[in-house]
């Protein structure tokens, strides 16, 4: 039985790795690597990693390729497509109810994160420091979105979306140099949602996010 319990966790350990190496660009997408340098890159075991492989497979992360290897996630325009319509999909629901059950208190929260960081840029600060935060910011708006529907199925589809959209952000676009116009949309999302006005913030987060794939497909 200890031996059935420790095997999810190592599962769990050598997925977080992976996901955690992917996003450093410590593996490219549409690089091929071996089990070998995942065990490399991971620290962790050829069995786990082969247990692993199965996982990242499915959810599209990385596919074996007859007479290559394996291949990390290749960013192409139907991927870039695919993965901003799953999130609007999801993410339309998501703020709709956000609307309506968000405490003023959360939502007052991300307001004021937001508007510090707008007004920082409008004193001047273009730091590397603001930046990140600004990341971070833009990235824990939509998880709220997302964790107020309560649904862990979404919840987990959501998720590995997330990696693939930050996989296309680092590829196509980030966020230095777009801190102001990315704060400005989402003002417009909050601002809606604070006044409980659930359509205008479904309507403000459709378009935030169909002007970030458009930029993604235009690059």
């Amino acid at each position: 039985m200890d031996g059935m319990d420790e095997q999810p966790t190592l599962r769990e350990k050598a997925y977080a790795s992976f996901t955690r190496h992917l996003l450093a660009r410590d593996v490219r997408p549409g690089q091929f690597v071996s089990q070998r340098r995942l065990v490399e890159l991971t620290g962790l075991t050829l069995g786990a990693i082969r247990e692993l492989i199965p996982r990242l497979e499915a959810e599209g992360l990385i596919k074996t390729v007859p007479q290559r290897g394996l291949q990390i996630a290749h960013i192409d325009l139907n991927l870039i497509r695919e993965a901003f319509q799953l999130r609007v999909f999801l993410e339309k629901e998501a703020v709709a109810l956000f609307t309506r059950s968000a405490s003023d208190e959360t939502i007052a929260g991300l307001l004021k994160q937001h508007r510090d960081i707008a007004d920082a840029i409008r004193s001047g600060d273009g730091s590397h420091e603001l930046e990140l935060r600004a990341q971070a910011v833009d990235w824990g708006m939509h998880d709220a979105f997302i964790d107020a529907l309560g649904n862990t199925i979404i919840s987990n589809a959501y998720r590995v979306n997330s990696i693939k959209m930050r996989l296309i952000s680092q590829d196509r676009f980030r966020i230095e140099g777009h801190v102001g116009p990315v704060m400005g949309e989402h003002l417009k999302v909050l601002e809606a949602i604070e006044r409980r006005s659930a359509e205008d913030a479904v309507n403000s987060l459709v378009a935030h996010i169909n002007g970030a794939r458009d930029r993604a497909l235009r690059i």
